[in-house]
């Protein structure tokens, strides 16, 4: 019985590797075969850099350009950086308002909802005519972006803390602070971190769009530059770079969140 039960433990664990290879090798083969395709479609039609770079092209740029790009991709990443914890902080801060005081969830939710329907890039000008054409209108864009799905993500996680939990708390003499502490911010932590994911893969797109309206520097600023010029393989560089930030800052949250929550490391 005991030979039978190891036997299954170890099939199941060379299923879940198996699961966990094929979740990389697969979307990694389709890329490279799109790739593959995209670099023959535009060899054999004779397609012109200006119209569509062949991948090839994109690299060559990446390479040559990686100055540049490094550059303009630390402006860029500084604003997102600060403009992300901030926005963290006060998603944070508001969330837990909401989670306490009903009234006010009531009165704010639907502002917040009704807010992300007005494109960001539209209150942009606004905020450059306010505050200049320094850092602080791209830091303001990133904590717009970045501020809704981490107080709406917080503020849900702590509606759906096990209302157990919280009693018994509270009958061990726990008060409010304690209660949240205790209770509520590390039961509601992985809704905070999904938000905080989705929130660090827009942060970059934010500082982006604050810099092709009002920039020296920064990504934004070098793709609409080379973009004027009609050196595609050039803006595709950008994007390139644009992509790889995203996914940087991404990783950051999942690591921060492998190092708060060690709870989730099996997982």
């Amino acid at each position: 019985m005991l030979i039978w039960q190891i036997n299954a433990l170890s099939m199941k664990e060379n299923n879940m590797k198996k699961m966990n290879h094929k979740k990389i090798t697969v979307p990694t083969a389709v890329f490279i075969l799109i790739l593959c395709i995209w670099e023959m479609t535009v060899r054999i039609a004779d397609i012109p850099l200006y119209i569509l770079p062949a991948p090839s092209k994109i690299l060559l740029a990446v390479v040559s350009e990686r100055n540049m790009l490094f550059l303009h991709g630390m402006v860029t990443l500084k604003e997102t950086v600060i403009g992300l914890i901030l926005a963290a902080l006060f998603g944070i801060l508001l969330a837990i308002i909401m989670d306490r005081f009903e009234l006010f969830r009531t009165a704010a939710y639907p502002i917040l909802v009704v807010s992300q329907t007005v494109p960001v890039i539209v209150l942009a000008p606004i905020f450059i005519i306010y505050l200049g054409f320094g850092m602080a209108p791209k830091i303001l864009i990133v904590v717009l972006m970045c501020f809704f799905p981490i107080v709406i993500s917080f503020a849900d996680g702590m509606r759906h803390v096990d209302k157990n939990q919280v009693n018994l708390a509270r009958l061990f003499g726990a008060g409010r602070l304690r209660t949240y502490s205790l209770v509520k911010i590390p039961g509601a932590a992985p809704a905070l971190f999904s938000g905080l994911k989705v929130a660090a893969t827009y942060s970059i797109t934010g500082a982006v769009v604050g810099e092709w309206l009002s920039s020296d520097c920064g990504l934004g600023y070098y793709m609409l530059r080379v973009k004027n010029g009609f050196m595609l393989d050039k803006v595709f560089a950008c994007v390139v770079v644009i992509v790889l930030l995203s996914l940087l800052m991404n990783g950051c949250v999942k690591i921060l969140q492998y190092i708060l929550m060690p709870n989730l490391r099996k997982k």
